[in-house]
């Protein structure tokens, strides 16, 4: 009877060794086909792109009841929030187009300008300057009562000419 019993645990333990086995095997998950895919293409941002830091000095400065809050940088790409009250008006970014030159086809033939730069309206709630033919200036409206006035007002706080500059 103790030999049964034995065999018995020993068969139990044999086919679970297999089952975990069988499962070590299986297909690549959805990540590692994701890796094999993109191996080798090109990164999603150039080398060449300014670090987001730099674009900072360049925001509209806040005052007058309005706060500044910077929400992130990377490379290639600052963002702040334009704030009255801690409430949140719009939203204001600065891309170096280096990453993404198709981005600057939109300001391809446009005659409205500010400050002498293109400027393109997107979404009816955003205005966006190509600056220097590489980097887009964007305001964002994030609160109903801050429209088309507000954000061209803004774009025109941003130093434009400072980033014009940039290399």
């Amino acid at each position: 009877m103790k030999n049964m019993m034995q065999g018995g645990l020993r068969a139990a333990v044999v086919a679970a060794v297999l089952l975990i086995a069988a499962g070590c095997e299986q297909a690549p998950d959805r990540w590692a086909a994701a890796q094999k895919e993109t191996q080798g293409k090109k990164t999603s941002v150039d080398k060449v792109a300014l670090d987001g830091a730099v674009f900072n000095q360049f925001f509209p400065k806040q005052g007058d009841g309005y706060d500044i809050v910077f929400k992130q940088e990377k490379l290639g790409f600052a963002a702040a929030a334009l704030q009255q009250g801690g409430k949140e008006l719009a939203m204001f970014t600065i891309f170096d187009t280096t990453s993404n030159p198709e981005a600057r086809q939109k300001f391809d033939g446009v005659s409205e300008q500010v400050a002498g730069h293109p400027v393109v309206t997107e979404e009816a709630k955003s205005l966006s300057a190509l600056v220097g033919q590489r980097f887009q200036v964007q305001v964002r409206s994030l609160d109903p009562g801050f429209g088309e006035s507000d954000r061209k007002a803004w774009l025109e706080k941003f130093d434009l000419t400072g980033i014009s500059e940039l290399e």
